[in-house]
């Protein structure tokens, strides 16, 4: 058995069908892993969404930003926007189902057996693996409750950009959600820099890529994420990152967690 860590697919339905041939794909047997962003931008979030849920036990899938914008636009808290391309999700018979599903997937998924933790875009200094987990975990109730709407009319906003264990439940659930689905640079103390989105050299003097902080504290963990396309597959600082653009017109990458660190890569759109 193999377990397979696949990047950002934003409704890219053909290059993920085309990946899971390229690696040989055996159904039953490996396991695969979603960095998030699920959905949008690509032409069939819907296929998507249909074929990884049907995957069951054998796919793991954290929440990323684009995922969490469906759930907002689903439940009337934000308008469908020009760029959004779900409405294929919105106006299909299982829509329900599929939004319930997606917003039970967690933010974080730690393996102890592969050594190897995933999550959508990043985590702050200050948060150690069990931090970090208790964190998500307060997020995911969130998601996961009955009325969760309420909870997705106060998840955006910049503020607050720094960790402060003392903050409000809202603000500690926002900054949360920023930092696994949102973070690429902060600066040494960890303040969190949401607008900038380029590749390294691109930031505002004094930031850096979250990964590279020399006394962050989960400096010892293997993690895995999507979410920065212009880095385009780095690997170092412990970090291997997914993303490398494939609704962009670059490439749908996975990885196999056999420590070998080489990303395997067909053609995006």
């Amino acid at each position: 058995m193999t377990t397979y860590a696949i990047g950002d697919i934003q409704g890219c339905y053909e290059p993920l069908q085309r990946l899971l041939e390229r690696i040989a794909f055996s159904p039953g047997q490996d396991m695969l892993w979603f960095a998030g962003d699920l959905v949008n931008r690509g032409p069939d979030s819907l296929a998507v969404l249909r074929f990884i849920k049907g995957l069951g036990e054998q796919a793991i899938c954290v929440l990323g930003n684009h995922d969490l914008h469906l759930l907002a636009v689903a439940n009337g808290h934000l308008r469908y926007h020009k760029k959004d391309t779900f409405h294929d999700v919105l106006e299909a018979h299982d829509r329900d189902e599929l939004i319930d599903w997606l917003r039970c997937r967690p933010l974080l998924h730690h393996d102890a057996a592969l050594g190897v933790t995933m999550l959508h875009a990043g985590l702050p200094p200050q948060w150690d693996l069990a931090l970090a987990q208790r964190c998500a975990r307060e997020v995911e109730a969130c998601l996961q409750a009955d009325d969760y709407g309420r909870f997705l009319g106060t998840m955006y906003g910049n503020e607050p950009n720094r960790w402060d264990s003392a903050m409000t439940a809202t603000a500690r659930r926002r900054f949360i959600i920023n930092c696994f689905t949102r973070l690429r640079y902060c600066d040494k103390d960890g303040a969190l820099a949401l607008e900038e989105k380029g590749t390294f050299g691109s930031q505002a003097p004094g930031l850096q890529p979250w990964f590279a902080l020399a006394d962050r504290a989960s400096r010892d963990l293997s993690i895995v994420f999507g979410h920065w396309s212009t880095i385009g597959g780095y690997i170092g600082n412990g970090v291997v990152a997914l993303d490398t653009g494939c609704v962009w017109g670059g490439k749908l990458s996975a990885l196999p967690l056999d420590g070998t660190n080489r990303l395997i890569s067909v053609e995006g759109l």
